[in-house]
């Protein structure tokens, strides 16, 4: 069996088993990929009886080539994933894998735009557009991150099937995993507007956000039009079109959205994903106390 044969039948199980995302499933390959490599395995069976020894060794390499600890532990979990598909391949499911702590890593705070920013950024993508329904096109596709919280990827995945737009639209997520979210009328307005420009037919089968050479959007010219926005409005780096998604978790929170609900609305398959937006919500409120709050002004003083 060849490196090539192994990698092959993971891709396979992580696309169609797995059900897991293109740039997951490359991901993942390329762990598996330089695992192999580092081992010289070239069967399952090698690949099943992997020692904690050989695998502490392996990551070791990796950090040697400047990984950080997010990348580390990313690469831990594709190689266990994999691992354990190895053990399921070689006839021994039951073995007990290699066990490899990771190393700690801090979960960030997402750090959202505001209501003001993200209406802003979908206005001035639009204005900088070099043609009319291209800046259509990207207020729309904002405006859903926004207004509907979707991931990047779940907008570029509408087909025309979705046409015409109702109150709610169903999303396919992560893993497959079908919701369904509201629209509001500012997203359907400006959906709408883009359908009216877009000189593409939009078919049912077909992307609903098409390219300016009529295939499918992709998500660089998203980001690369959001890029500039920011720059134009001069906000952080961290406004990205993910931050929208970010916003509109943390802006429902803000208005009494219970955390059930907001976990539907975005997908999260557990609740502990949805959680961190609760400390979101609290750094907003500590940020607006330290800018607001009398004994925080410069030059304040304590009561005599």
């Amino acid at each position: 069996m060849t490196k090539a044969d192994l990698l092959e039948a993971w891709g396979n199980h992580l696309t169609h088993a797995r059900r897991r995302s293109p740039h997951t499933s490359r991901a993942y390959i390329a762990a598996a990929a330089r695992l192999i490599d580092g081992l010289g395995a070239t069967d399952w069976d090698a690949l099943a009886a992997l020692d904690p020894g050989s695998l502490r060794q392996h990551l070791a390499e990796r950090r040697e080539d400047g990984i950080g600890n997010v990348s580390a532990a990313r690469e831990l979990s594709a190689i266990k994933s994999f691992l354990a598909f190895a053990r399921q391949q070689a006839g021994v499911p039951e073995r007990a894998g290699p066990r490899v702590r990771g190393p700690r890593v801090k979960k960030g705070i997402p750090r959202p735009v505001t209501p003001d920013e993200a209406v802003n950024l979908a206005a001035t993508v639009e204005q900088d557009a070099r043609e009319e329904w291209i800046g259509a096109r990207d207020r729309a596709v904002l405006l859903l991150l926004y207004g509907a919280g979707m991931r990047i990827a779940e907008a570029l995945a509408l087909t025309g099937a979705v046409l015409p737009l109702a109150e709610t639209i169903t999303v396919t997520g992560k893993g497959n995993k079908q919701r369904v979210v509201p629209l509001l009328p500012i997203v359907r307005d400006a959906v709408a507007d883009y359908i009216r420009k877009c000189p593409w037919p939009l078919e049912r089968g077909g992307a609903l956000f098409r390219g300016a050479k009529g295939g499918a959007l992709s998500q660089g010219m998203v980001q690369k039009a959001m890029a500039r926005a920011r720059i134009a409005l001069g906000l952080p780096s961290t406004a990205t079109p993910h931050a929208l998604r970010h916003s509109f978790a943390t802006h429902l929170l803000g208005a009494g959205a219970d955390l059930r609900s907001l976990q539907e609305l975005l997908g999260h398959a557990s609740l502990g994903s949805t959680q961190i937006y609760t400390k979101v919500d609290a750094a907003t409120l500590l940020d607006v106390y330290r800018h607001a709050h009398p004994r925080e002004q410069p030059g304040s003083r304590e009561p005599e």
